[in-house]
């Protein structure tokens, strides 16, 4: 039996707008409406990156879906990106071409695998400056700073913890995302 033709980005802008797809390393992966506590996290995390990156003029903040270009095999739409001021260029009508400063995924069952091995190693290699893993099951966050050694964990936190992120100078209180109601 014959392989699969890779996809590619000219591919992908063929499916209809709102399509729930990402192109990962050359394949249409399907992306399932995620459930309320995910959103409601999403929500929180972006509420406060939009009070102190984009009132401030820091940058600008976006949440899913929004696409991110990478390369011709990989299209992404993070939970929610980051592009600081200077990084501007890169934000266009159609989605951000190039690897925005701060990426966050908030795992669900259908994208753990993805977030934590597949995407994860193409923003690396990209060059997205700080990961960020939120675990919604466990009520962790891990942000990962890119080096010459790939990403390094920095800063880790569980249900009442805090964490810092370098590259936004901000701190984020875990009460705050995982809380309840």
């Amino acid at each position: 039996m014959p392989a699969l033709a890779k996809k590619t980005v000219h591919d992908y802008l063929k499916l209809p707008e709102g399509s729930p797809y990402q192109l990962i390393q050359g394949e249409f992966v399907i992306s399932p409406a995620p459930s309320i506590f995910h959103q409601k996290i999403s929500k929180r995390i972006f509420q406060t990156l939009y009070k102190n990156i984009e009132n401030n003029q820091k940058g600008e903040v976006f949440y899913s879906p929004v696409d991110v270009y990478l390369d011709e095999e990989n299209v992404f739409q993070p939970d929610l990106v980051v592009v600081l001021k200077d990084g501007k260029a890169k934000i266009e009508e159609k989605g951000i071409i190039g690897a925005p400063d701060v990426v966050i995924e908030v795992l669900s069952p259908s994208s753990a695998y993805y977030d934590l091995v597949e995407k994860k190693e193409v923003y690396q290699k990209y060059g997205v400056k700080e990961y960020w893993i939120v675990d919604p099951k466990r009520k962790t966050v891990e942000i990962y700073k890119n080096s010459d050694n790939g990403f390094v964990l920095v800063a880790s936190a569980r249900e009442n913890g805090k964490v810092f992120s370098e590259i936004l100078s901000l701190e984020f209180d875990l009460n705050d995302i995982f809380k309840e109601g």
